[in-house]
């Protein structure tokens, strides 16, 4: 008789039923190996992907790694496109070889092109505050220049000036200008950090959009030490503007998609997804040892990584319901891989109930785990639990001035009402030790300190699984921001109002 069988199949009931009687801390704890994520992470940093551009033949071979990673960790492509890339075609800017501004006479140098074709221009301008639409009552200015602030008259930083560009555009366009200049006052650092990111932009082809600039509309920045607005204000301007304009050519790129059906018949139906960004800035300015390569290690090689750590867990140990991963190309450069997605999503935005983005600028505080948007879902809970559990504390947003919560791709799906904060790297402050490396070529993979990474990564595992297994879906807090969005996208009726 032969007794090996019923051996093998014993041992194989053993060990199935070792592997579900172990918690989800501990399958988080298990998957979680130090050495590849240091694999993973400077792999992703490394000079040969040339900082990780957008569109760049580094990015796609980011693309491919992460690719073939999941598919090594059993995650599947989606299969009515059987690809893990969802294709799509970007349009990219380069800045002008020539670009001249005077303003009464005096030339400035500091310019940025936002919009430019080739041109040499001169006449009269007129100068409208902070060019909002309250500015230009009772002003004529078909066919003139309008200079302005940047900014608002709140902000005036390089955040403020690029938030507020778009609506100043249209409003001298609608009001029949031919140009916009707007004086910015912004630091050495921070005016060379938005030259770098504007030199080489990159934008979605919109075809629907009708407040697109006319063709020999132009709009510059124009950045002065010294503050000349003072004497705009009620003087006759003449300016004179020489340029070859911007240059546009079609740029190729991808998300990188991969999915893995949950085990539980009915909450398989829904989907969590676990997201981060894979671009970086590329080749830049070079800092004082001339190094010009952005690694991106912080920003967003430590996201990526985090996804990927989530793919090997589920692989192994899928999750009630069914999980996405979604690696987004272009956030640097706006936002623009989530952006596409939400506009052509492959799995439908009402199927996913959670999303649980990765990306940040660095750390400075190794006993946190900070979450931007922790407060603001009913999954607070799990995040919370499933940091401490591996000795971490999570926080909600310690710097709400710096607008993070609108500053990544979770945004893109929030919007939609999909309920997604931000996993971030601990940091109670935006201080000189985030700045060190944010968007810096000393953003290396060797600065990292990988035994707080260690942990940080069991616990948003730990906290996905969590989120992905409870019975109740989870949502926006009530009357969070989004939360009207959710219940249009998720068609869940409003409460109704309170009866006196």
């Amino acid at each position: 008789m032969n007794t090996m069988k019923p051996l093998l199949l014993l041992i194989t009931l053993c060990l199935t039923t070792l592997v579900f009687a172990q918690t989800d801390s501990e399958k988080a704890e298990m998957t979680v190996d130090k050495n590849e994520i240091e694999g993973h992470i400077y792999f992703l940093a490394d000079d040969a992907l040339k900082g990780r551009a957008t569109g760049s033949p580094e990015l796609k071979i980011a693309a491919s790694y992460l690719a073939n990673t999941l598919r090594g960790y059993g995650i599947k492509p989606h299969s009515a496109i059987n690809s893990y890339y969802q294709k799509f075609n970007l349009i990219q800017t380069t800045a002008p070889k020539v670009l001249k501004v005077s303003i009464n006479g005096e030339n400035y140098p500091h310019t940025i092109a936002v919009e430019a074709k080739g041109s040499n221009l001169s006449g009269e301008a007129i100068y409208l505050n902070f060019g909002i639409e309250e500015d230009y009552k009772g002003k004529d200015v078909n066919g003139k220049l309008i200079i302005v602030k940047g900014g608002t008259s709140e902000a005036s930083d390089a955040r403020a000036v690029y938030n507020a560009h778009k609506e100043k555009q249209e409003l001298a366009i609608k009001n029949g200008a031919i140009g916009l200049i707007e004086m910015t006052l912004l630091e050495e650092d921070w005016w060379t950090r938005v030259s770098h990111f504007m030199e080489e932009g990159v934008k979605i082809p919109d075809t629907k959009d009708k407040q697109m600039p006319k063709p020999d509309f132009i709009h510059l920045w124009v950045n002065s030490s010294v503050n000349k607005l003072a004497t705009f204000n009620n003087t006759k301007l003449a300016y004179a503007i020489e340029t070859d304009g911007i240059k546009e050519e079609t740029l190729e790129t991808q998300n990188v998609i991969g999915v893995l059906e949950g085990t539980d018949p009915k909450l398989k139906e829904e989907f969590i997804m676990y997201s981060a960004h894979y671009d970086h800035v590329g080749i830049g300015k070079p800092d004082a040892v001339g190094d010009s390569i952005y690694n991106g290690a912080r920003d967003n090689a430590i996201g990526t990584t985090a996804v990927l750590s989530m793919a090997e867990n589920i692989g192994k140990f899928p999750t009630k319901r069914s999980a996405i991963f979604i690696f987004f190309t272009g956030e640097e450069k706006g936002l623009l891989g989530s952006q596409y997605y939400v506009e052509h999503p492959i799995f439908p935005l009402k199927q996913i109930v959670y999303g649980f983005n990765t990306d940040g600028g660095g750390y400075n505080n190794t006993k946190l785990a900070t979450v931007i948007g922790l407060n603001r879902t009913t999954a607070q809970k799990h995040i919370v639990s499933g940091a401490a559990t591996f000795g971490l504390k999570a926080i909600d947003d310690p710097a709400p001035e710096q607008g993070l919560f609108d500053r990544s791709d979770n945004v893109s799906f929030a919007s939609k009402g999909v309920p997604a904060p931000t996993y971030s790297t601990g940091f109670d402050a935006f201080d000189d030790e985030i700045n060190k490396y944010y968007h810096q070529p000393g953003d290396e993979a060797d600065s990292l300190d990988y035994d707080y990474l260690l942990k940080f990564y069991q616990g948003y595992v730990l906290s996905g699984r969590l989120i992905a297994n409870d019975p109740e879906t989870p949502f926006w807090v009530k009357d969070d921001k989004y939360e009207v969005a959710g219940n249009v996208l998720y068609g869940k009726a409003p409460e109704a109002p309170i009866k006196n």
